[in-house]
């Protein structure tokens, strides 16, 4: 009799950076989370950064889940507060690149004045925003994404209010780094997570994900490999537009590509040039600002 041959489970190349006692993993099918946790493992492998630097935090939401599913350190936070915490991380340990992974909910609702704050004083930190356009986790209820019209368990005969531009209100208030994409454009994604984690400062990126189960089921946009379909007939790439064009328009067309990337100090930056010196008249310490600009360029 001949034996049978055993099957050899071969390692995946991201089993380093998974904590595999927590798999499998709770999204639902079709959801694009999975996808794009992908993305940020291959980012973080690329960058050859130390994984003793790399730390990743996260608020609540199903974009939440990538922190517990990470095997370094992570940070899974209250609800709306990913962003304090990570700016306390990075001011505890400048040497840590620190990625914040959560929804459009988390991000921009209850967590918004977060957002804003860390962008105008460029805390040196990734952001990833999963933008599935409504609440996924709880229901699916109306987000600060959710198209006009579109409906959600609060608003069951349609949005009536006009959603955000993310990537302009992260322009608008001081963001270096802004990009867009959909699940579907995988490499893009990698590449400007590496270019987000490597760049000094506060770095955004927003995600189209399909989110089938809620949002999708209930505007009757089909399976989820109707909604893949939809972001791939809809989303148009433009570079380097300025991103209050880089509109989402659900009848149209939905803009994605990397609009900002640009340098200027970083909070670290500011805090050691006033802490170097004693504060003098306002007119020296203007002086000092296009130099600190100069060395962030270098």
């Amino acid at each position: 009799m001949t034996k049978k041959k055993q099957k050899v489970a071969l390692p995946h190349p991201h089993d380093p950076l998974l904590r595999a006692d927590r798999i499998p993993h709770i999204w639902c099918p079709g959801c694009g989370i999975g996808t794009i946790f992908g993305c940020v493992l291959t980012a973080i492998q690329k960058s050859g950064l130390p994984l003793d630097d790399v730390a990743m935090v996260s608020g609540i939401g199903c974009t939440g889940r990538m922190a517990g599913y990470l095997n370094l350190d992570s940070f899974h936070t209250t609800h709306g507060r990913a962003i304090p915490f990570a700016t306390g991380l990075k001011l505890a340990r400048p040497q840590s690149s620190v990625i914040v992974t959560s929804g459009d909910g988390d991000l921009f609702a209850i967590g918004g004045n977060h957002f804003i704050h860390a962008a105008r004083r460029n805390v040196d930190m990734t952001i990833v925003c999963v933008n599935n356009f409504n609440y996924g986790m709880t229901g699916g209820q109306v987000a600060p994404s959710t198209p006009f019209g579109a409906k959600t368990t609060t608003t069951p005969i349609g949005n009536f209010e006009e959603p955000f531009n993310f990537c302009s209100l992260a322009a608008a208030c001081g963001a270096v780094y802004v990009a867009r994409w959909t699940t579907l454009h995988i490499r893009w994604i990698t590449d400007s997570l590496l270019e987000a984690i490597q760049k000094r400062g506060f770095s955004f990126l927003e995600i189209l994900a399909p989110c089938p189960v809620t949002f999708g089921r209930r505007n009757k946009l089909g399976k989820a490999v109707d909604l893949i379909k939809f972001l791939h007939e809809r989303s148009v790439v433009r570079n380097q537009i300025d991103p209050k064009d880089a509109v989402l328009d659900f009848n149209k067309h939905l803009v994605v590509g990397k609009f900002i990337d640009i340098e200027r100090p970083t909070f670290l930056d500011n805090y050691q040039l006033i802490n170097r010196r004693e504060l003098g008249d306002w007119p020296a310490l203007e002086r000092q600002v296009p130099r600190m600009e100069k060395q962030a360029k270098g």
